[in-house]
């Protein structure tokens, strides 16, 4: 599911809000998850999961056009863990 179906479906469940509205919460619900974790923070969604930022080393990386060397500066990554429930409903048989 890409970002506009989930606002279509929202849109569907909750006729009586604009579409506009429903992009704005949309829209608002993931600027606050990126700024939490922009400042090195955690977002948990109960029974859903976990939002964070792990840590890279910098590295001796590879262009895998030309096979030179190049060096890869030391980052931050976002890591998602899913949460219990959703490991639950992933793996019903």
């Amino acid at each position: 599911m890409i970002r506009s179906e989930l606002v279509e479906t929202l849109s569907q469940d909750n006729p009586d809000l604009a579409l506009r509205d429903i992009e704005a919460i949309v829209s608002t619900f993931f600027d606050e998850i990126v700024k939490r974790l922009a400042q090195d923070g955690r977002v948990e969604l109960r029974g859903f999961g976990a939002f964070s930022t792990r840590a890279r080393d910098a590295r001796t990386g590879r262009n895998p056009r030309t096979g030179e060397t190049v060096e890869v500066e030391a980052k931050r990554v976002p890591y998602f863990k899913p949460g219990k429930e959703m490991r639950a409903r992933l793996n019903v048989e």
